[in-house]
């Protein structure tokens, strides 16, 4: 029953992610390996976006570790265990919670005995920003104290890159670039310490070979020229061969000559599915605060609210009208979209 919830809300999602991004490229996702304990290590701007790419595009059902802070209640709880989600507990969540982090790094050195895969944002937190930030010693310690327990273990660690176009806006495009697979005992060292900076040092350099790396010293000015030369963000090898080489020779992106009527088509959409556009626009969209979860509340109303109403709607035809006219509703609105959001 666990691998038909699974299966069912990993197909849905997909489906979801397929009308609301407008294209989405998956790179070196076959060096994975099928049948040895994984950890993912991404970078970390598009907060739920970036775990449901990984968990739809990895070809595994991964464990996710998640901020304790979405466990509050029961149900939500409930619903993210089924899941595959565990609570990680931050400072912020209080010094007495943090030793709760110990039951938590057992359980996923358990989880890697069984050879499952296991995804960690060794960030800490999302950013927008074009650039990986310094990582976090938290999955150092989870790597580190799954060899104490399990010595022989072939544990692989797998970095992730996600790049968007414009994560903020709708729709957008994403790119996700899965690197070698690296042996995580080759990073197993008798000074801890030592091997703890080893190892944030090497898997900080290799997502960032996999994602756009913007220092952070003349970082506007940085990401103004990228954005002056058009670059394909969602190919970030040649974006930082561009900021390496000084902003020299880059093709840039072509534009879409179909962009101009899409206007037309969005607002036919709107009218459609004008109840969940409202909610949207004047009751969601204005209590959010931080602009990294922009995308996720506007994808969550999308794969929850939206379907209801065209439900509703198709329902009111079939029965009040005729069932032809339902079933053109809802042709017409599948089609709207994917104009809208593919063309």
């Amino acid at each position: 029953m666990k691998k038909i919830w699974l299966y069912s809300v990993r197909s849905y999602i997909k489906l979801g992610l397929f009308f609301y991004f407008r294209r989405i490229t998956i790179h070196n996702v076959k060096s994975i390996p099928k049948n040895k304990p994984v950890l993912y290590l991404a970078n970390h701007q598009n907060a739920l976006l970036d775990a449901l790419l990984i968990a739809v595009y990895s070809q595994r059902f991964s464990y996710f570790l998640t901020r304790a802070g979405v466990f509050k209640s029961g149900f939500v709880s409930k619903l993210l265990n089924s899941l595959q989600m565990l609570p990680v507990y931050r400072i912020r969540d209080g010094w007495n919670n943090l030793s709760n982090n110990t039951a938590i790094f057992n359980t996923c050195a358990d989880l890697f005995n069984k050879k499952e895969a296991v995804v960690i944002f060794p960030e800490g937190n999302h950013n927008l920003k074009r650039n990986v930030r310094s990582l976090s010693k938290g999955f150092t310690r989870i790597i580190f104290e799954t060899f104490e327990k399990y010595p022989n273990i072939d544990l692989q660690l797998i970095p992730v890159g996600l790049n968007f176009i414009n994560a903020e806006k709708f729709p957008d495009s994403a790119s996700l670039y899965f690197g070698k697979p690296l042996n995580a005992k080759d990073f197993v060292l008798e000074n801890k310490n030592e091997a703890a900076i080893v190892l944030r040092e090497r898997i900080q350099l290799e997502i960032s070979k996999l994602t756009t790396h913007i220092p952070s010293e003349g970082y506007d000015e940085t990401l103004h020229k990228l954005n002056s030369l058009n670059v394909d963000f969602l190919n970030p090898t040649s974006v930082n061969k561009t900021i390496a080489g000084n902003f020299k020779n880059y093709p840039s992106v072509k534009s879409n000559t179909f962009s101009a009527f899409k206007p037309f088509f969005k607002s036919l959409l709107i009218i459609l599915l004008i109840a969940p556009y409202l909610v949207w626009k004047f009751m969601v969209q204005p209590k959010i605060k931080e602009i990294e979860f922009v995308s996720t509340f506007r994808f969550v109303m999308a794969i929850t609210l939206v379907p209801i109403w065209i439900l509703i709607i198709a329902l009111a035809l079939g029965f009040n009208l005729d069932w032809p006219m339902s079933l053109a509703y809802v042709f017409l609105v599948l089609c709207l979209a994917l104009i809208t959001v593919k063309a």
